[in-house]
């Protein structure tokens, strides 16, 4: 990319709600000088964005890509295609793909790929049991020297309350944290909605929030009593916050992130059966969504993320109970939270920018990417008076398994920037 000069763009920081004029010059990938009324020099391109937000991209530590084992639904390249269509210019792959990422030699085959078709950097998480069987610790120590950093077998609690606690009193000591999917299996029933109103009027059997909550609490105990780190995922009811909350007090070295669906949907949104509202943990409450929001405007929520799970259509058009679970994310997050919190003032863009940027950075061992003079250009340009509409056609991931398909929202990513190169230009 030649020089690159932002003109009346408006800055977004994680430090404040406040939007500070600015133009921005990138040169050689790093933001050169950042003042108004900056001149351009022949030969750079200048974009005007007045009324748009610039702001540091954004960092996605819950995605599932499919790769290898289930290609069709998604891969490396399309997915991280799909979250520079939604400004984000990193993410952390979970390893429930088949074989499951659970040994050295798998870690260095998804980083390979990786270097191969992804644009954007990609970091992956580890198993922490064999195959994700429960039975027999992983390879941790391999995967540990190649980088890793979150050990999970996402998609899956560990059954065994000592193979756990031994994992965590044997990984302690490295740099490395654990992510928790908190599910008690004997309670969960067909895994296909939350108990309650919903569930039997539709006639299914559905999961209580005490199959998380329990879960929960048993896996922050055994952390806290090893002292080991643990991150709780994908949050979805009050009293789960509450506990995570208790447990904070408590001095546990517990994080926990919530997702936009859980914070967006409820179970009445499910309608007649319709399974693109259908995921684990399911959607629960009215009142569930409101207690998540406090969660996250309090900060008992330390991170966004969207557990992009995609799946086929072939595979959402089957009965309720059958079709699997989950929904795309990277490329509606931005746009969706916008369209539903900020504009309407229930938080602003520093919020969104510590959750979904800063923080999930830091979480990862990685620094923050401000848009500051001096600093490595890794940003978004954002449109609040522009509309996006989520067709097939404008999404990149190979699945479009989300509420959002063929809705309009307000809001629209306009140019994002990593380095010296320009990976999604619209402006």
């Amino acid at each position: 990319m030649s020089s690159l000069l932002i003109q009346n763009a408006r800055i977004a920081s994680e430090d404040s709600d406040d939007l500070t004029p600015s133009d921005v010059l990138v040169e050689n990938g790093t933001i050169a000088r950042m003042e108004q009324g900056i001149e351009a020099a022949e030969g750079v391109r200048v974009i005007d964005a007045a009324n748009r937000i610039l702001m540091p991209a954004m960092f996605d530590t819950h995605i599932h890509m499919r790769e290898p084992g289930q290609e069709a639904k998604e891969t490396i390249k399309s997915g991280t295609e799909a979250a520079i269509n939604g400004g984000v210019t990193g993410v952390v792959l979970m390893p429930n793909t088949a074989p499951a990422i659970d040994s050295a030699a798998m870690v260095r085959t998804i980083y390979d790929i990786a270097g191969r078709d992804a644009r954007i950097p990609v970091y992956t998480s580890g198993c922490i049991t064999k195959g994700r069987e429960g039975k027999e610790l992983a390879g941790i120590d391999g995967m540990l020297s190649l980088g890793v950093k979150m050990l999970t077998d996402d998609g899956d609690a560990v059954p065994n309350m000592s193979l756990l606690k031994h994992a965590m009193e044997y990984a302690a000591e490295f740099d490395c944290f654990f992510a928790s999917h908190c599910e008690v299996l004997e309670l969960s029933g067909p895994r296909a909605l939350n108990e309650g109103v919903v569930s039997h009027r539709l006639g299914i059997p559905g999961t209580p929030a005490c199959s998380e909550e329990i879960c929960m609490d048993r896996d922050i105990r055994l952390a806290h009593a090893t002292g080991a780190r643990l991150h709780i995922q994908h949050v979805s009811s009050r009293i789960g916050m509450e506990t995570i909350r208790w447990w904070k007090q408590m001095g546990a070295k517990v994080t926990a992130e919530v997702s936009p669906h859980h914070l967006l949907f409820n179970e009445e949104d499910i309608g007649d059966y319709d399974t693109h509202y259908k995921m684990n943990p399911p959607l629960r409450t009215v009142e569930d969504n409101a207690a998540l929001l406090e969660g996250l405007k309090e900060g008992v929520f330390d991170i966004i993320a969207t557990d992009h799970a995609p799946h086929t259509p072939f595979e959402k058009s089957q009965d309720f109970v059958t079709a699997p679970n989950g929904i795309t994310g990277l490329e509606t997050a931005v746009i969706s939270l916008y369209h539903h919190y900020i504009k309407n003032n229930e938080f602003g863009w520093g919020l969104l920018l510590n959750r979904y940027s800063a923080e999930p950075r830091r979480m990862m061992g990685l620094d923050p990417v401000p848009v500051i003079e001096g600093g490595k250009a890794d940003f978004l340009l954002f449109n609040p008076d522009g509309q996006t509409t989520f067709t097939a056609d404008y999404m990149q991931s190979k699945s479009q398994n989300t509420p959002f398909l063929d809705k309009t929202l307000d809001g629209s990513i306009d140019l994002v920037v990593l380095g010296d190169e320009v990976l999604l230009d619209r402006a």
